[in-house]
This record gives C-alpha cells, sequence and structure tokens, in this order.
C-alpha cells in the first residue's frame, strides 16, 4: 500500500474524541487518486508511484497530459505528484485507485502543501524584526531594516550584502511541509482525512499527505 495520497485541503472545525477532549482538525480530501505510472530502476532509473487527483477538462489541459493519462484508461488530472519508494509496492499497478484506506492504522502524517502568499513585505512582517525606536530622533523610519552595509562582503566592506541577508521581499507562496500530524480520524465514504491542527495553505489548495517519518511513538 502507498504512504502517501494527494487531495485538497477543505477547511478546518473541530471534533471530540473519545474521552471528551477537542481537537482542532483540518478536513483534507484525499483521494481517491489513479496510479499514473510505475517507475522502477530498469526503466527509468529509480522507483517511484505517479498519482493524480481530480480529473480536468480536456480543452483545459494538453496534449501530453492527456496521452499520458490515456495510457492507463484515466483522464488528465490536474494535481500530479510523485513519491519516491526504495521498492515498487506489492500490488500497486497503473491505472488502479487508491483512497484513504492507505492511511488505516497510521498515527501521524506529515502535510506538503503550498503556503499562503502575503507579497511584498517589509522586515518586520517577514522577519520579525523590532523596527526603529519609537522616539529619540527617528523620523518617518520606525518599520525600517536600518544599516546593511556592516553585512557586506570583505569584512563590511565590500559592493554588495552577503548572500541570505534578511531584506524586505516576496513572502508565502513557498512549498511547506509540516510534520508529525495526528490523525484524528478518517472518513471513507467521502474520502476524507481528520488531521490534527493547521496544515500549509489555503481552502481550497491541493496539498500532499504522507505517513510521517520522524513522528516518535511512545508506548
Amino acid at each position: 500500500m502507498l504512504s502517501a495520497l494527494v487531495g485538497k485541503k477543505i477547511g478546518m472545525t473541530q471534533v471530540y474524541d473519545e474521552q471528551g477532549v477537542l481537537h482542532p482538525v483540518t478536513v483534507v480530501q484525499a483521494g481517491p487518486c489513479t496510479i499514473l505510472q510505475v517507475k522502477t530502476v530498469e526503466t527509468d532509473g529509480y522507483n517511484a508511484v505517479q498519482i493524480g487527483y481530480e480529473d480536468v477538462k480536456a480543452h483545459r489541459a494538453t496534449k501530453p497530459m492527456i496521452g499520458h493519462a490515456a495510457k492507463v484508461g484515466a483522464k488528465a488530472k490536474k494535481f500530479i505528484r510523485e513519491i519516491r519508494v526504495e521498492e515498487p509496492p506489492d500490488g500497486v499497478q497503473a491505472g488502479a485507485s487508491v483512497d484513504v484506506d492507505a492511511f488505516e492504522g497510521v498515527p501521524y502524517v506529515d502535510v506538503i502543501g503550498t503556503s499562503k502568499g502575503k507579497g511584498f513585505a517589509g522586515v518586520m512582517k517577514r522577519h520579525n524584526f523590532g523596527g526603529q525606536p519609537a522616539s529619540h530622533g527617528t523620523e518617518r523610519k520606525h518599520r525600517s531594516p536600518g544599516s546593511i552595509g556592516g553585512h557586506a562582503t570583505n569584512l563590511g566592506t565590500g559592493p554588495k550584502p552577503k548572500k541570505g541577508k534578511r531584506m524586505s521581499g516576496h513572502m508565502g507562496h513557498e512549498r511547506v511541509t509540516t510534520r508529525n500530524h495526528k490523525l484524528i480520524g478518517i472518513d471513507k465514504e467521502h474520502h476524507l482525512l481528520l488531521i490534527q491542527g493547521a496544515v500549509p495553505g489555503p481552502s481550497g489548495r491541493y496539498v500532499m499527505v504522507r505517513t510521517s517519518k520522524t513522528a516518535r511513538i511512545k508506548a
């Protein structure tokens, strides 16, 4: 069975567990996903399973996308991801469908998505800088980053700041992985996963959910 699925973030809600404890959860519709291709070391140089989620209309897809999906008798998909595996899972064949049953008995998951875009942001919002003093001669520069010359190359005397200097710029809209979310519940009828806590991206965006790689399960 595959250790990951792709799907869509529906939104957040809260649920009670059997002990009456309230948990904030994110609802993710994971699958059903179609296996578009099974890659092996012999044919592609590495082992992976390519899965797709949600059909796309033919006039919104390219001919290569349509032809690639047609090889396994499927329609072109909106969201496609590859899952690297050490060895191809037993019983996984191109054209088959996988759903939330893949997470049966899985206690923790990782979620990979694209964070919300914030546009162009200053250093106080983007990097949590403290800004300039509120008084003592500061004039219309309260949210300024201050001097950047001391972070230049060649011991502060070079012509440009060093690479990686924290400055204002584009914030958000980048790949984010949040780890070790507790999997609260599974709704097999509606293909839903109830994942504890918040996950990257706005409601309606695509995400990938995989079995957690770093969670330490206490006995």
